[in-house]
């Protein structure tokens, strides 16, 4: 009897040269299970950040800095969601939510986006370490779902023509598990550098967005379902389709005791003792993973 193979926690990238676009997939499982765990977050909450992390994957492994950042954040004054945070570095993914849980108990069990965000932001930076450049775009949190805001922010901050879309369930152990697409046209063509977004009409790109808008949420989130099937399926009728590199996706939080104490030291004496307890420890909490840190506040001082 053949061994069913589970595809969890990768990205793969390929591109369609015939069409000009490029794409990337991704699926997600014990890494949101390692990222959600650390929070027990109610339903939506947890929902809303899955999404967001699939996201982060699915942009950030796009970078061609290995020791690039991808950061995604949102804002909201009256919204349930006060903070959203997610970033990936290479291959790493983290992310916490701030919520109002007096809002949260206002709202609809399934809240729609503006019912959690109300008037949001979504920004987008790109930290690229080995040039030390910094990009930027902001756009607000319109749409059904926060791939849709995705969407819109390549559209209208990058103006290339993109698809994002993101499926979500559940295995029979109750596991959430992830699958994403991100289709791009490319904003110049393979022959002669032809700019192509200065064209009147895209058929290329429409031919690809359409077949994309296929595929179902069922199928982005089957982890019997290798990456490489997904995007043959799609696309097995182009005369070429180029695999791109895969990238193991995995938690990752950069907090530590000495990271901290760094952090610390910025601060004077006399802050630091107004921050530490009876006991002289200045209690740290990371955000991102829940962990809390004990620090000496006189340690901080002799290092």
């Amino acid at each position: 009897m053949q061994e069913t193979t589970i595809d969890l926690d990768r990205a793969l990238g390929f591109a369609i040269p015939s069409r000009s676009a490029r794409g990337r997939v991704v699926r997600l499982g014990p890494t949101l299970d390692a990222v959600l765990a650390a929070h027990a977050y109610p339903p939506a909450i947890e929902a809303l950040l899955a999404e967001a992390l699939t996201l982060a994957a699915l942009i950030g492994s796009t970078l061609k800095d290995p020791a690039g950042q991808l950061t995604m954040q949102t804002r909201s004054d009256s919204g349930v969601v006060q903070l959203l945070v997610c970033d990936y570095r290479g291959g790493e993914l983290r992310g916490y939510i701030q919520y109002d849980a007096e809002k949260l108990a206002q709202a609809p069990e399934k809240p729609t986006l503006f019912a959690l965000f109300g008037q949001g932001y979504l920004a987008i930076t790109f930290d690229l370490a080995t040039s030390g450049e910094r990009y930027q775009g902001i756009v607000p949190l319109d749409g059904d779902t926060l791939a849709e805001a995705a969407e819109s922010y390549f559209i209208q901050s990058e103006q290339i023509p993109s698809l994002v879309r993101v499926g979500i369930t559940r295995d029979a152990d109750g596991h959430t598990i992830d699958g994403g697409l991100f289709l791009q046209h490319l904003p110049e063509g393979e022959v002669g550098r032809e700019r192509l977004h200065t064209r009147l009409d895209h058929p290329e790109w429409e031919h690809v967005a359409a077949l994309g808008g296929t595929m179902g949420v069922d199928e982005l989130a089957d982890p019997a379902l290798p990456l490489e099937t997904l995007v043959w399926r799609l696309f097995n009728e182009e005369p070429e389709v180029r695999a791109l590199a895969s990238t193991p996706l995995s938690r990752g939080c950069r907090c530590n005791a000495e990271y901290i104490a760094g952090v610390l030291a910025k601060f004077s004496a006399e802050e630091r003792r107004e921050m530490a307890d009876e006991h002289g420890l200045i209690q740290v909490d990371c955000a991102f993973c829940s962990t809390k840190f004990p620090v000496p506040a006189e340690a901080v001082a002799a290092a």
